[in-house]
């Protein structure tokens, strides 16, 4: 008996839920939504077709950049080269040549940027 009270309703739901069957009103708005989803879909990709390539991206000034980097690393490197030369402190002469030690590294990895640009 208590199958039958749930398996009755279950069935009806069922048959409800199927195209075929049900209101012959709920299965004329499945077919609207339908036709309007499809009408959708038509829209959206016919605007997609209709779509422009983006612009390209315009050359970036970091080619620019590098090359004045490259430039401002160079003249540091004379002027450490210069310290180291001419002068006898001790200080001085210790400051100079990590400058000439870090800059001499960071202009081959510009030169090395730009190489593989």
């Amino acid at each position: 008996m208590r199958l039958a009270l749930i398996a009755v309703p279950a069935l009806a739901l069922t048959l409800a839920a199927c195209d075929g069957g049900g209101d012959p009103v709920q299965q004329a708005l499945r077919d609207a939504s339908a036709e309007r989803h499809a009408a959708a879909l038509k829209t959206t990709e016919e605007q997609q077709r209709q779509t422009p390539a983006p612009a390209p991206v315009p050359p970036s000034a970091d080619p620019a950049l590098a090359s004045a980097l490259i430039a401002d690393h160079e003249a540091a490197i004379a002027t450490a080269r210069s310290v180291l030369d001419q002068s006898q402190d001790p200080d001085l002469r210790r400051l100079a040549q990590t400058a000439l030690d870090t800059r001499t590294t960071e202009l081959a990895e510009l030169r090395a940027w730009e190489a593989g640009r």
